[in-house]
């Protein structure tokens, strides 16, 4: 039995990986959260509280992270600013909590010899063309294309750098696009799914023909806990289950599941920089670590995940209506 510190899991795949960890293992967890709007104490309600312990605080204050990793028998960090759109809109805070606290975290790995997982993104390797049968691998250059993916990059070298220069024991994953339950309305398929939901048609950017690679995100939290348990120090390892679809399909699918007409969406103007394509290779985790996803069907998943949305509307609803405002000052 460890105990493991799991930062930003208040989050969407940060809180989903705390539930996997309390179903799967007799671990505890205690998690570092700052409680932004993407972080949500609900998305840990029902989980013992002989299991699982949240803290409130910045991945960037050494003064809450030290006691905390000192205390750990391995850190899981998924704690990041992470919607591209926001850090096309102020790259600051990404600067803050993607560069700045994940230095901090590694110094306090460091002093306490902790061990160390970096949760990271595909995006980091910029974006593949829509033709193009390569799929990114551990060895892809990295081409970020966004604030967000720079700063994610970044942090990736960071953990490289301290492995290297300072022995931490650390590993890092790179994972293609999450869905599933706690995921923020803002995000591309809660918006759409609770947009039906309230009577407003979907929103896809551009002609909609930007490849998105799908994992459901218990499928990510089994893959991390195997790497945590199984990994390499010092290999990175990507995270993937041959989700590839385009977000006009996804989108059409989505409306299909809730009984709408598959056209029933508007086109809006689409997003800055708006990478063409994501494929993950997994074959080295597949391989070495001998790890397979569960949600193999998306579409499936798809509808456990539209099932969850509808009835965990007290869970999303005070954030829809500051979304939908937001997007409609972009025409979005």
């Amino acid at each position: 039995m460890r105990t493991l510190l799991v930062t930003g899991g208040a989050g969407f795949i940060g809180s989903n990986f705390v539930h996997h960890v309390v179903e799967h293992t007799d671990d505890t967890v205690v998690v570092l959260d700052k409680l932004t709007y993407a972080g949500n104490r609900a998305s840990l309600a029902g989980l013992s509280g002989d299991r699982v312990r949240l803290v409130v605080g910045d991945i960037a204050d050494a003064a809450v992270v030290d006691p905390l990793v000192a205390d750990a028998d391995a850190v899981v960090h998924y704690a990041a600013e992470s919607h591209n759109d926001n850090s096309l809109h102020d790259p600051r805070p990404f600067l803050d909590t993607n560069i700045i606290g994940t230095y901090t975290l590694l110094e306090a790995a460091r002093k306490y010899g902790t061990r160390f997982h970096h949760i990271s993104t595909d995006e980091v390797y910029g974006d593949l063309e829509l033709d193009d049968p390569e799929r990114f691998t551990e060895h892809t250059p990295y081409n970020p294309s966004s604030p967000y993916s720079s700063t994610k990059a970044g942090s990736d070298l960071l953990v490289r750098a301290w492995v290297r220069s300072f022995g931490v024991q650390a590993t890092i994953s790179n994972c293609s696009n999450n869905y599933g339950p706690y995921q923020h309305v803002e995000k591309f398929i809660p918006r759409q799914i609770t947009n039906v939901i309230r009577g407003i048609r979907p929103k896809l950017y551009g002609a909609g023909e930007n490849v998105r690679d799908w994992i459901h995100a218990d499928d990510h939290s089994s893959a991390v806990l195997t790497i945590l348990d199984k990994g390499e120090i010092g290999q990175t390892y990507l995270i993937g289950a041959d989700g590839e679809r385009t977000n006009k399909a996804v989108v059409e699918l989505i409306l299909t599941l809730m009984g709408q007409p598959q056209d029933a969406y508007d086109h809006v103007t689409d997003r800055a920089g708006h990478d063409l394509r994501y494929a993950i290779d997994s074959t080295k985790l597949r391989t070495e670590l001998g790890w397979t996803p569960r949600f193999q069907d998306f579409e499936a998943g798809l509808a456990a995940t539209i099932d969850w949305y509808r009835e965990n509307e007290a869970w999303w609803a005070a954030s829809k209506d500051g979304v939908e405002a937001f997007y409609a000052t972009k025409g979005q």
